[in-house]
């Protein structure tokens, strides 16, 4: 039995308000539909009545204190005829006392841990444990170089499979071309419209064929990983059936073939700062200009063999600690389609089998179902007696609730958790628009609520170093002027900040790196301006100096010296 109500079941009393009128001798009755039980703000309701009928200001306080007995009274009403309604059941036979009783049984194991039920360590739990101590051991090592080993061979499958696919796409362009240049002569068009089919159904098949083949591969190198991990736990040796019995003796120097890739961002500024009114907190600030997806991209030093890159090596220690790594993902709301920079970080996850979470593909099925009921809350519990709620917003934030009000909304964001990756565990992916090109966008805009939510996230998660991107943007465009970044980047330094100093109240994990990404490609000047406008909103940590002098400087050796220069 539950005594939560939705729109379906609450019931529409008639609110009746008179009051005089000096211009006539009767009085003026105003008639009023209101849902009880009423779940918005009373003063709102008031002050949309006053301008909706042109009432006078001074009914305010009159007509709030009818309003609040009224909704008081019939909302009492209203739970004495369901408590009667649902006691008449019980006695009539009608309600099964039985259900009942299972519901809140339910509840108490769910939400109780003293009537839930003992449940050991699930296959997970002992899993990452094992993993966790075992990277934190000289096996470390080991570890690092079968899981490279291992995409090594997951990447030279997708090289063949590109290779099939192109090859496909050339032979298949060919035999169009000499179709469309012979219609009419050797071709008519019923024949081009079979061809193309015919096309699409082996470039299908192709693709099912080859993804069939990566997936029996990754799903064969998940088990065998998982299974040695848990043998390497109990056995201090490597098994001889191990996948990387051959790798045992060899270290990262030994397998050296080819200099690492190691270009890095050439345009970066770190900084020291402190936060807090009283208690003040260090955290480290970086501003960079790179690729996002550097990030999370893996480098291979050759095509057979060869170390794991060495980002690696800092993402395995981490894993499974309180330090985790996170950054910020701007995508649009259609998640299943894969386009654009989402399809390239799919890619990217996909090159490589993950271990210890489900497949990027898997989570995001995950998500796209689990959107259906957070999209159908949001409809029940968005106040439908608010028809003019958007016109205090400006235009740029009325495109973007208006435009993700079926599915995700801009700001909204789901997370995308990783093992395989360079340097990032998780992944918050956050819904923009093309609102965000505008420049009139301010501190209520739903994606710097967005950011909020972010960091927020990230101090009750242990996630303690982020990296987002300070204009909002992944790359550069024309309208991303000198003054639209520098209004744009200080918009977001002022918000991360203030939500900085506002996190240190939420508990949880100390934020201790904050990395601000601006798109790769900016100029030097613009990114030069935006270093300088950072330490000038958030306080830099500066040393004192204190100047050395011969004797100790008092108040009576200050008074002689002064007295000695006159």
């Amino acid at each position: 039995m539950s005594f939560e109500e939705d729109n379906s079941k609450k019931k529409q009393k008639l609110f009746k308000f008179t009051f005089p009128m000096e211009t006539r001798s009767d009085e003026f009755i105003l008639e009023i539909p209101i849902h009880i039980p009423y779940s918005g703000h009373v003063g709102e309701l008031v002050h949309r009545i006053l301008n909706s009928f042109k009432l006078p200001a001074y009914l305010e306080k009159d007509l709030e204190l009818a309003l609040k007995c009224f909704i008081g009274k019939e909302t009492v009403n209203y739970y004495d005829e369901l408590s009667e309604n649902e006691i008449n059941n019980a006695l009539d036979g009608t309600t099964d006392v039985e259900d009942i009783i299972k519901i809140w049984e339910k509840s108490f194991k769910e939400n109780t841990v003293e009537f839930g039920e003992k449940l050991g360590t699930n296959d997970s739990e002992l899993f990452s444990a094992v993993y966790h101590k075992l990277v934190h051991s000289p096996a470390l090592e080991t570890i690092l170089q079968v899981e490279h080993t291992y995409a090594l061979a997951v990447a030279d499958i997708a090289r063949e499979r590109d290779l099939q696919v192109s090859s496909l796409n050339t032979k298949q362009s060919d035999e169009m071309c000499r179709a469309v240049d012979g219609i009419n002569i050797t071709s008519t068009e019923a024949e081009i419209n079979d061809l193309a089919g015919r096309h699409l159904e082996q470039q299908s098949l192709v693709h099912a064929q080859w993804d069939s083949q990566v997936d029996a591969i990754k799903e064969a190198q998940r088990r065998q990983y998982r299974d040695w991990v848990m043998d390497r736990q109990t056995n201090n040796t490597t098994p001889l059936s191990s996948p990387i019995s051959s790798l045992a003796n060899q270290t990262f120097l030994d397998r050296i073939d080819a200099p690492v890739d190691s270009v890095g961002p050439i345009l970066q500024e770190s900084f020291t700062i402190h936060l807090g009114s009283q208690m003040k907190q260090m955290h480290n600030i970086r501003i960079l200009s790179a690729d996002i997806l550097d990030f999370c991209r893996l480098k291979h030093t050759s095509l057979n063999s060869g170390d794991p890159q060495p980002q690696r090596l800092q993402t395995a220690l981490g894993l499974y600690s309180n330090d985790l790594c996170g950054i910020v993902l701007l995508t649009d709301t259609h998640i299943g389609s894969h386009t654009g920079l989402l399809k390239e970080f799919v890619d990217i996850c996909e090159s490589s089998t993950e271990f210890h979470f489900p497949s990027m593909t898997e989570q995001l099925e995950t998500v796209k179902d689990t959107i259906k009921e957070g999209v159908e809350w949001r409809k029940n519990h968005q106040p439908q007696d608010c028809p003019n709620q958007l016109l205090n917003l400006t235009t740029s934030e009325q495109l973007s609730r208006r435009s993700g009000t079926k599915y995700l909304q801009t700001g909204d964001v789901f997370l995308t958790r990783h093992s395989n990756l360079a340097e990032i565990h998780v992944v918050f992916h956050m819904i923009v628009d093309d609102s965000l090109r505008s420049s009139d966008i301010n501190s209520r805009h739903p994606a710097i609520l967005g950011l909020r939510n972010i960091l927020k996230t990230a101090c009750s998660n242990d996630i303690t170093i982020i990296t987002l991107p300070v204009l909002l943007m992944h790359e550069m465009t024309e309208e991303m002027t000198v003054n639209w970044c520098t209004k744009r980047a200080e918009l977001v330094f002022k918000c991360v900040k203030g939500f900085m100093i506002e996190m240190a109240s939420w508990g949880g994990s100390d934020l201790k790196n904050l990395q601000f990404l601006v798109p790769k490609g900016i100029s030097e000047d613009v990114f030069s301006s935006l270093a300088t406008m950072l330490p000038s909103i958030f306080r830099v940590s500066n040393p004192l100096v204190f100047k050395a002098t011969s004797w100790p400087v008092t108040a009576k050796n200050k008074h002689d010296k002064n007295n000695s220069k006159k």
